[in-house]
């Protein structure tokens, strides 16, 4: 079997001045001298990437963005390319979030867009997926998974091929910043799914080597038992990833 490295992401969202995003990432890295088993991750918006990037240079912290258009330049108010954020120094792109999804109504079709033209100049994806509590009680969890996988990868699929460093993310709506989290059981249930949806299309090499992430109220306090599990790979953490000791405190957890 594979090792797979974790990763401990955090998506600040729409939070953080310039001045408290430096403060932030200062702290981070002062306090994470010996994490050579694991990776970390922080993914500013779009104005404190400048900043963040200057302090976290000769860090092991790597930086991403939060979205990203699939055209590389053009007509397009108020968006970013790829080739902008990697000239911004990211080397990570989270796409497909469900606030994307859900608030700004972005497609299958888009993601897919845009998860291939991350890949074609050099940005790792983390693409995310997850069902509404209205899906989970109806018992649809699994179906939701594999429409999104199915879309949001579909030139991949049409290819049976994907990248092995690109990353999936499972964050169950129901669970994002409601305080509410998936039991270790469930999380590693839908893990289970989409490492078994990777195989099925790409292979069990594939499936392998493919980090999957865990989002939802992720906090120190359940970081352990969620990565306990063989098929979550790491978290990808939203409110506590904001404040230095909870974000620490993750990242920190015990093996």
């Amino acid at each position: 079997m594979t090792q797979r490295m974790p990763l401990i992401a955090g998506n600040w969202k729409m939070n953080l001045s310039i001045p408290e995003a430096i403060a932030l990432v200062r702290a981070l890295r002062e306090g994470l001298k010996n994490t050579g088993d694991r990776e970390v991750l922080v993914a500013p918006p779009f104005t404190t990437l400048s900043a963040v990037k200057e302090v976290l240079e000769g860090s092991s912290i790597m930086l991403g963005a939060q979205n990203m258009h699939w055209e590389d330049s053009g007509a397009y108010t108020g968006e970013i390319s790829g080739k902008m954020l990697l000239e911004a120094g990211c080397t990570h792109v989270i796409l497909g979030h469900s606030e994307r999804r859900l608030i700004f109504h972005e497609t299958d079709s888009m993601i897919d867009k845009k998860v291939e033209k991350a890949c074609e100049i050099g940005l790792i994806p983390i693409l995310c997926i997850g069902e509404t509590l209205e899906q989970r009680e109806a018992g649809k969890t699994f179906e939701v998974l594999r429409e999104q996988l199915d879309g949001s990868l579909a030139s991949f699929v049409s290819r049976a091929s994907l990248p092995r460093e690109l990353i999936l993310a499972y964050e169950p709506v129901w669970a994002i910043g409601t305080g509410k989290t998936a039991t270790p059981e469930q999380a590693q249930e839908a893990h289970e799914f989409i490492r078994g949806w990777a195989e099925e299309i790409f292979g069990l090499e594939t499936a392998q080597a493919v980090r999957i992430l865990y989002g939802g109220s992720v906090k120190p306090g359940n970081i352990s038992s969620l990565m306990a599990k063989k098929d979550i790979d790491g978290a990808l953490v939203g409110g506590a990833s904001l404040k230095y000791e909870s974000f620490l405190g993750i990242i920190r957890y015990e093996s």
